[in-house]
């Protein structure tokens, strides 16, 4: 490749001398095509031979293959490269196409900077480099030629701001696509030359600053598509959108703007499409909107639009989808929304809508998805709302009663999922459910249908999703409940099913959600469970379950959560697989498992033998002068009469301790009632005797001890900035000039009887002093009240970073990895500076918080030790919403700890942070969890695709490994995991370079 290059610069440079011969200036020209071109592929990678054609021996380039010529000169005018999976970079040799007019090379794998050489093209009209890898920032001078029409930059790693020159020469362009790069800074004024543009995409970038710019964008009088969407533009909208007399879409969904909605907008009478959503736009529709004749596409939802719901809504007569979700509307819908015949898609979900639901909806005929979730309707469903073709329905959240409307043909072709849950539903599932053929989504829990469980559910042939949680259903399961073999998510938990659990529950192959718990279910737990591979959580507590748990289920390798609790189980449990670490919350309350975890009795369920005592029956009784019958017979009294006396020691024992228990109970009533008496006879205040049994500890000395005189003061100059796990939190001034601290009201329920017990282990976390651990400043205990005082974060967390972008940029791949360092030291430290460690258990995004300079420090660290005594249930229903953070040892939420289970946390932690994903996602048919889709696309080869792109270029030699480290963390062995020691150095390696490593080898 070397000696070609090598070989290709001597031609052009032997080219540049043909002033000086005598051939023929056509011939040349034609030369400078081949020889451009031919320089243009030595920087290509065609791995494919797409290129195959194009040989320098050639005079022409017009037979070559992408490479459309001008049929009178001769001259290239076009090159079409798009698709061919080609790499490398654009280097040089294009220029010299000077009759160029078409450049398309998008959809490949192009690497490296925008050449500025391709300014030279002056005669170049359309250039199309989307969907590559290009990078860097955009030359000034691109479109310095002022012929191109046609310019598409988007899907690129293009960063950097949008120079202002680079508009300086764009009265020609018509289109301009520089969406879903990485570019920041304001909009370039300079954009409103560009007079005669039409189509202006700049979404899916970091462009911010306030809507001033916007004034110069009003100015582009042809403009007909403007997509302005996702970005981090602020502000109020100005006035001026009512002169673009040719717009036809308008994208400015997933901003910050604020603020009135345009009135403007009303007067723009060809527009199409509108997207509004995803903003802070305030106050109500405006009215203007109602002569948007051509509108077929309106989207609002996400905002804070107050008001009632358009009476006018139905003169929108072109409307197609219609989204107003998320807001907070009021009121009744009008019936003229029948009117909108055309209209397929509706969404008015989370507002305050009341009243019934209109049943004009039957009129808009084409109607293919309702959403009225999260409202205030009453009444019953409309019948003829399921005569239409729909494809989704969800009515859940609201106040509707009444029974489940029969559907019809049309309905059984269509519907896909069906949403009902949360009202006040009533009488039989409609036997002709079983014909929705294509139903994927049936969730009909929290309602109160009193009936038996809907028969023929095998007819469901694609149901993926099935709850009926808390539909106070009865009867036994169907054993054809699996028939269909799709199924994914099965829950019917706190209903009054009876019967046992169906062997053909093993049909069910595809399963990974399996909850019955608070049922009335008998009889063994099916063998054929073992059967469901893919099963992950599996719920049955809270029935009437027997005998022991098939030993096959430990075989069962995916499984990450059992609660098998309070049944009438009894033996071994399986001996692989997760269950000998179940902890004790997962199987209390059983006849007698045998577990390390519980005290009880453990019963192995083996057959009882009819006769205890061997001579209890037979010819004994009536050989009574035998030596040996006699023998037998004092034998027998013996043992009588110890028993007896055995029983009544018992019985004079636990009077004895009741007794006791009475006079202990009489003496401290005595003492209280002489603690009432002195109380009675002193002067002070309830407030004043409040304090006295309080302690105010300050550990840093440089709050001042007079700062506070009370707790309740303390409180009072506080504001509320958040609640979590062990409780709510407060920020506080100091009362010097910019100097906060952040005060926790701990969840307490009397737990911790004993200030002694409170300080211990407040000054245990007192002295975890780390820079990356949030510092204990002090703190305040009664009984009643139990106060931790902190440093304040003024940065907020790493949750409202990752999760809400509307108040944050988006984290470079710099700070993210700065981010995991930090927390990964903080860790450590905790883990390996004391003795024993200090288990955090909670690790998630929303404890680790971020100085001014993006630093993590980690918060709520120990407070596990304070909150030992907090009762099991409360505990665990706490932590519910942690569930996908806790390592799957300890699934049942279960007080004892250990290192590894923090090690889990931080592998999630990690995957959040590259991903910018959650790591528990609900969809409508599905739930996503983060770390076992990252392992999915890992082994797909595909998991950088899973990488959160708004954080724009990163390297993937670091981003790789990184996700890679993520799963060996949350391996489901604790054993496999490394300390928080070894993750440490891990990192350290990641950073650095290649070659830096090489030199330290």
């Amino acid at each position: 490749m070397g000696y070609l290059k090598f070989f290709i610069l001597a031609l052009i440079s032997v080219s540049s001398l043909r002033c000086f011969m005598s051939i023929d200036d056509d011939s040349l020209n034609l030369n400078d095509d081949v020889l451009g071109l031919i320089a243009f592929k030595a920087e290509i990678d065609d791995s494919s031979s797409h290129l195959s054609s194009w040989n320098q021996e050639d005079n022409s380039p017009c037979s070559w293959k992408f490479i459309t010529c001008n049929p009178a000169t001769g001259r290239v005018i076009k090159l079409s490269l798009n698709s061919l999976n080609l790499s490398g970079k654009i280097g040089k040799g294009l220029e010299k196409l000077q009759n160029l007019q078409v450049l398309n090379l998008a959809h490949n794998e192009l690497t490296g900077n925008l050449n500025p050489q391709l300014s030279l093209l002056n005669n170049l009209e359309n250039l199309n480099l989307s969907h590559n890898r290009l990078s860097g920032s955009i030359p000034p001078s691109l479109i310095n030629s002022g012929r191109i029409k046609f310019l598409d930059l988007s899907e690129n790693f293009l960063s950097g701001p949008v120079p202002d020159e680079f508009f300086l020469r764009c009265s020609s362009l018509r289109v301009l696509s520089l969406s879903r790069n990485n570019l920041f800074g304001p909009i370039p004024n300079s954009l409103s030359q560009c007079t005669n543009l039409n189509h202006l995409n700049l979404s899916r970038n970091r462009f911010s600053g306030n809507p001033d710019f916007v004034k110069s964008l009003w100015l582009l009088k042809r403009i007909r598509t403007l997509d302005l969407s996702h970005n981090a533009l602020t502000g109020r909208i100005p006035n001026g959108v009512s002169g673009l007399h040719y717009l036809k879409e308008l994208f400015l969904q997933n901003n910050h703007f604020s603020g009135g909605l345009p009135h403007g907008i009303g007067l723009c009478s060809h527009l199409k499409k509108l997207d509004l959503s995803n903003n802070r736009f305030t106050e109500s529709v405006p009215v203007s909107f109602r002569v948007l004749s051509a509108l077929t596409y309106l989207n609002l939802a996400h905002n804070i639009i107050t008001g009632d719901f358009p009476e006018w809504i139905g003169t929108l007569k072109s409307l197609e989808f219609l989204d107003v979700s998320g807001n907070g509307l009021n009121g009744k819908v009008p019936t003229s929304i029948g009117g909108l015949g055309s209209l397929t898609y509706l969404s008015l979900s989370g507002n305050s809508l009341s009243g019934n639901i209109p049943k004009e909806l039957i009129y808009s005929s084409n109607l293919s998805v309702v959403k009225l979730r999260g409202n205030r309707f009453d009444g019953t469903i409309p019948e003829g709302l399921f005569e239409l073709g729909l494809t989704k329905i969800d009515l859940s959240r609201n106040q509707l009663s009444g029974s489940i409307p029969p559907g019809s043909s049309r309905l059984f072709e269509t519907l896909e999922s069906m949403d009902l849950s949360a009202n006040r539903l009533t009488g039989d599932i409609p036997a002709e459910m079983g014909l929705f053929s294509k139903l994927r989504y049936l969730n009909l829990s929290w309602n109160n249908f009193e009936t038996r469980m809907p028969l023929r559910l095998g007819y469901f042939q694609n149901l993926t999703v099935l709850d009926l949680r808390n539909g106070s259903f009865h009867g036994s399961i169907p054993g054809d409940i699996c028939n269909s073999g799709s199924l994914e998510i099965l829950q019917l938990d706190g209903n009054y099913l009876t019967g046992s659990i169906p062997e053909e529950i093993g049909k069910c192959s595809s399963l990974y959600l399996l909850s019955m718990s608070r049922n009335d279910l008998r009889g063994p737990i099916p063998r054929s469970m073992s059967l469901l591979k893919k099963l992950k959580i599996l719920k049955l507590d809270s029935n009437e379950l027997g005998g022991e748990i098939p030993q096959d289920l430990g075989e069962l390798e995916n499984l990450l959560v059992v609660n098998i609790s309070y049944n009438r189980l009894q033996g071994r449990l399986p001996s692989k697989g997760i269950f000998p670490s179940l902890q004790q919350s997962c199987l209390e309350g059983n006849l007698g498992i045998c577990s390390p975890f519980l005290k009880g009795p453990c019963k192995m369920d083996v057959p009882k033998p009819l006769v205890l005592d061997p001579y209890s029956y037979g010819n004994q009784i009536g050989n009574r002068e035998d030596p040996k019958s006699s023998k037998s017979s004092k034998h027998h009294k013996f043992i009588s009469i110890s028993v007896i006396i055995a029983i009544l020691a018992a019985v004079l024992i636990s009077v004895g301790v009741l007794v006791i228990s009475l006079l202990n109970i009489s003496a401290r009533k005595r003492l209280q009632f002489v603690s009432n008496a002195l109380e009675s006879c002193s002067s002070s205040s309830r407030s004043t005797r409040s304090l006295s049994t309080g302690k105010l500890v300050w550990f840093d000395s440089k709050i001042a001890p007079g700062w506070v005189v009370n707790p309740e003061s303390l409180l009072n100059k506080a504001s509320e900035v958040g609640r979590g796990v062990f409780g709510t939190l407060y920020k506080a001034s100091l009362g010097e000039e910019g100097r906060y601290i952040a005060i926790k009201n701990l969840v307490v329920s009397n737990m911790v009887r004993y200030q002694e017990d409170f300080d211990h282990e407040v000054r245990v976390l007192g002295k975890a002093r780390h820079p990356n651990l949030v510092p204990l400043k002090g703190y305040y205990w009664t009984p009643e009240l139990q106060l931790l005082v902190t440093e304040y974060a003024p940065n907020g967390s790493l949750q409202a970073k990752l999760h809400d972008r509307s108040t944050s940029q988006p984290l470079s791949w710099s700070t993210r990895f700065k981010i995991l360092l930090g927390t990964a030291k903080g860790l450590a430290h905790l883990h390996h500076s004391f003795r024993p460690p200090i288990v955090h258990y909670n690790i998630k995004p929303s404890n680790i918080l971020l100085d001014d300079d993006f630093n993590p420090k980690i918060s709520d660290f120990g407070l596990t030790r304070i909150l030992a005594k907090l009762d099991k249930e409360d505990m665990s229903n706490r932590f519910q919403s942690g569930l996908v953070y806790v390592a799957p040892e300890l699934a049942c939420q279960s007080l004892r700890v250990n290192e590894k289970c923090d090690v889990y946390g931080f592998g999630v932690l990690i995957l959040e942070i590259v991903t910018g994903r959650r790591s528990i996602e609900y969809g409508d048919d599905n739930v996503l969890i983060l770390n076992e889709e990252v392992k999915r696309m890992l082994e797909d080869g595909t998991v950088l695709e899973c990488v959160d792109e708004s954080m724009g270029e990163y390297p993937e030699e670091e981003v790789l490994p990184v996700i890679k480290l993520a799963l060996v963390c949350t391996s489901q062995i604790p054993s496999s995991r490394p300390s928080m020691a070894e993750v440490i150095q891990i990192l350290h390696v990641i950073k650095t370079p290649i070659r830096n490593r090489m030199e330290t080898y």
